[in-house]
């Protein structure tokens, strides 16, 4: 279990606002934070990681974390920007947290990064690199997951490949993850729950199908097909399970990754 009661103020362009965060995260839950940008959710991140100070509690297994510096924390951190070191092996980043070659060698197999272990990761592609990163953080057999945005740069056939992957890695690992994503389908298809984060404090807490088919709340979503009815261009999207369609602007492309606003079961 994770207890979890922090506060922190926040300067913003906006203004400043008090980040006010508390909840209860069951050991294995994989949470979905989302909300738009600017509504605290990085920070968040950041405080629990202990990148940030904020004020309050933060307690993990019965262990006391708040004023626990960052390396000591149980903790791995996957960002959007891979955060890799550039001059070493695929392997050789993931033994450098932990020597234990007997995970590393699973954790790559799990990810089909097996053959590419030896290569220097410059060479590697975008969701080669960040299969790396997750790996990364799981070498540190860590009892909170934290992933900010991390499939957002990746193109839509890759995101997808990606998403089974962590999914495959939960399941395998049982790891309690938050993960920031603004992109629907990706919370729907990896989440039990969702909170939802606007100013600072929490507005939704529940499960992923709840939670996305009954807010009021910004998401994205990939453009699957277009068609021109009446001199409008239409899009048809995929959201937590559901095909909708929708108005686009002239220009949209298939494939492309475009926001929307549901209110109850309905494009706003």
């Amino acid at each position: 279990m994770i207890n979890i009661d922090i506060h922190k103020s926040l300067h913003g362009s906006q203004g400043t606002m008090e980040l006010d965060v508390s909840l209860h995260i069951k050991k294995g839950e994989f949470v979905a934070l989302m909300g738009e940008s600017g509504s605290g959710k990085t920070t968040f991140l950041r405080v629990l990681a202990g990148l940030d100070n904020a004020r309050g509690v933060i307690e993990v297994e019965g262990v006391s974390w708040h004023t626990m510096p960052p390396q000591e924390r149980e903790i791995g951190f996957v960002f959007q920007d891979y955060a890799l070191f550039d001059n070493m092996t695929v392997e050789e980043n993931l033994l450098f947290v932990n020597d234990d070659k007997a995970l590393a060698s699973e954790l790559l197999e799990l990810t089909a990064l097996e053959s590419l272990k030896n290569r220097n990761v410059t060479g590697l592609s975008g969701g080669q690199k960040q299969r790396v990163s997750l790996c990364r953080a799981m070498m540190k057999k860590p009892k909170l997951l934290l992933m900010d945005e991390p499939l957002s740069a990746l193109d839509p056939v890759m995101r997808r490949t990606l998403q089974g992957e962590i999914k495959q890695l939960h399941e395998r690992f049982g790891t309690t993850t938050i993960m920031v994503s603004h992109d629907v389908n990706e919370v729907f298809a990896l989440s039990s729950r969702v909170l939802v984060l606007e100013q600072g404090k929490v507005i939704k807490d529940g499960t992923s199908k709840k939670v996305l088919m009954d807010s009021d709340v910004h998401y994205t979503a990939e453009v699957l097909e277009l068609e021109e009815k009446f001199a409008k261009v239409m899009a048809i999207v995929c959201v937590a399970g559901k095909f909708l369609e929708i108005e686009v602007p002239l220009g949209t492309k298939v494939g492309q990754s475009i926001e929307i606003k549901l209110q109850g079961e309905h494009k706003r």
